[in-house]
């Protein structure tokens, strides 16, 4: 999707940007590529630096409730040094590393709701403009879709996605923000989860597996203050085919829950400490309701998904 703007900072006849993403989802820890076009105006112009930014719609916890925002998560320039004459046209390829912690925001095509975005920041003979601002697709690691499609093999269901500000304590988490994946619990686990939340925390050295969950009365797992808050897994990237995800998955399940019964039945109550800090807040970016089926989202009606990632970021573009 490409958004043409005229440089607003630089008046009438100044020169405009489009930014043109692959098509393709890109992967977290891989590369992204694509190309800045840039269309002269009605004068010489110096193009002193072409910055992309990658943005996130992030909820956030305050005093009066819950908010949503933008959070810029990295910034990168991919070109700048020239001139760009009157009405002359000119492309910029570039190829950037995203962080391994960058969300996704589908699986097998079909959209979680999670709204990221590429802003394109020109300075341009000493003024700068925010230009262009483009819908991001991120696929998942081969690790993150197995693990998912362990889940649904077992019957959990999808039930929303979002990006929540804060920080999980004792991971090595380096964005501001989490991405979690919140499931309805298949049958065999109704009666003790009320809904079961997935964090993956990915890194060159591997993937980190955050299960949290929702007890049936009982108030969150996480907020029990003890060692059973947070399900922690630490997998490689490498041998993905080789393991019986199923299995292991449905094992990381079962722990977790026999772990609060453990400590439940030890005398443990209702303490704070989610076990991740800083605001954050449960409601989805935008619901959609579906099931992990057989591996896949099967049937998944993403009701309030935008599909103009200009209207997902209202007032983004009037910054400034």
């Amino acid at each position: 999707m490409v958004f043409k703007r005229l440089l607003g900072s630089l008046g009438v006849g100044a020169p405009t940007v489009d930014t043109v993403l692959e098509p393709e989802a890109a992967l977290p820890g891989g590369t992204l590529r694509g190309e800045v076009r840039l269309k002269g105006g009605n004068a010489d112009y110096d193009v002193e630096q072409i910055t992309l930014e990658l943005v996130a719609r992030v909820e956030a916890e305050h005093e009066d409730g819950e908010a949503e925002g933008t959070v810029a998560f990295d910034r990168v320039s991919v070109g700048g040094g020239f001139r760009l004459a009157e009405g002359a046209e000119q492309s910029v390829p570039f190829a950037i590393t995203l962080p391994w912690e960058t969300p996704m925001t589908e699986l097998h095509g079909q959209s979680l709701g999670v709204v990221l975005g590429v802003r394109t920041e020109l300075e341009v003979s000493g003024a700068k403009d925010k230009g262009d601002l483009d819908a991001l697709a991120v696929a998942p690691l081969p690790a993150q879709e197995a693990v998912l499609e362990a889940l649904g093999q077992l019957g959990f269901g999808f039930s929303s996605a979002d990006l929540e500000l804060g920080h999980i304590h004792g991971t090595g988490q380096r964005l501001p923000f989490y991405q979690e994946i919140e499931l309805s619990p298949a049958p065999q686990y109704a009666g003790a989860l009320n809904e079961l939340e997935v964090t993956f925390l990915a890194s060159p050295a591997g993937l980190e597996v955050i299960l949290e969950a929702d007890k049936r009365g009982s108030g969150l797992f996480g907020q029990s203050g003890g060692g059973d808050a947070l399900n922690r897994h630490i997998v490689p990237h490498e041998g993905v085919e080789q393991r019986d995800w199923t299995a292991e998955v449905d094992a990381w399940v079962r722990a977790l829950v026999d772990a609060r019964a453990s400590y439940a039945a030890h005398g443990g109550g209702h303490h704070g400490g989610h076990g991740r800090s800083g605001p954050g807040m449960g409601a989805a970016v935008a619901a959609g309701a579906a099931g992990l089926a057989v591996g896949v989202v099967g049937g998944m009606v993403a009701a309030e998904v935008v599909d103009e990632i200009g209207d997902a970021f209202e007032g983004e573009e009037d910054e400034g």
